[in-house]
């Protein structure tokens, strides 16, 4: 069975080394020096290299990162949607997610997705590919996945994300108890929680339409309701 260990780098980067008994495979590996040290404690060998993006701030491990293995970079051609790569036995499944940009991909393993910056821990990134259907798409797929599945992001932006749940939401007694369990050495949610607090997939809950409602936003769809949320500041 595949792991996962988190790494935090940055003022708020968060990458991942996924990993069985001999190889692993980095995934937005920006805390290099953090991976590198693990992989030797542990006597692993570095296979694969990717991003769930490509923005600097994911990929700044992978130069470092390739220089001292042998590792493989995995291209957007190697990472297609519904792509699986093999790892000491277990699959990672490449989840296309576009959204935040066009390439963006989540990685499912196991009981684990890393969201990158799709979904994120109590939100969603911005849309900067402009394409907010496409994003409607990517996070109603993502929602397909088990209540048990353990959401990593791209990011901590756990205490910002809830002050905006809760400003949505002030009657939202989750927000405070996500808030409660909520630990920067290792930043998580599962799913349930998700639905529970992340405003942006709980847009058929009748807190969220009421909302909605009392902003004269349109609300009639669940395309209407998305896109009123997406615009709200």
């Amino acid at each position: 069975m595949l792991k996962v260990k988190q790494f935090r780098y940055g003022a708020d980067n968060l990458g991942y080394l996924v990993y069985g008994t001999e190889s692993g495979m980095t995934v937005d590996g920006g805390a290099a020096d953090g991976i590198l040290a693990f992989l030797g404690e542990h006597r692993l060998t570095l296979k694969y290299v990717a991003n769930t993006h490509d923005h600097q701030d994911h990929t700044s491990g992978n130069d470092a990162l390739l220089a001292a293995t042998n590792a493989r970079l995995l291209s957007g051609a190697d990472l297609t949607d519904g792509r699986q790569i093999s790892l000491d036995g277990g699959k990672i499944r490449i989840i296309h997610t576009p959204g935040h940009t066009e390439e963006s991909r989540s990685f499912h393993i196991d009981k684990v997705l890393l969201g990158g910056d799709t979904l994120f821990n109590g939100t969603i990134g911005n849309c900067f590919s402009g394409d907010l259907e496409g994003f409607y798409n990517s996070i109603r797929k993502l929602m397909e996945l088990p209540d048990e599945t353990i959401v990593y992001a791209g990011h901590d932006y756990v205490k910002a994300s809830m002050a905006f749940a809760r400003r949505l939401e002030p009657g939202n007694r989750a927000i405070g108890a996500f808030l409660r369990g909520y630990d920067p050495k290792h930043v998580f949610s599962t799913l349930a929680e998700e639905r529970k607090i992340n405003p942006y997939l709980r847009f058929n809950e009748p807190a969220i339409v009421n909302l909605l409602a009392k902003l004269r936003l349109p609300r009639e769809t669940e395309w209407e309701r998305w896109q009123s949320l997406m615009s709200i500041e």
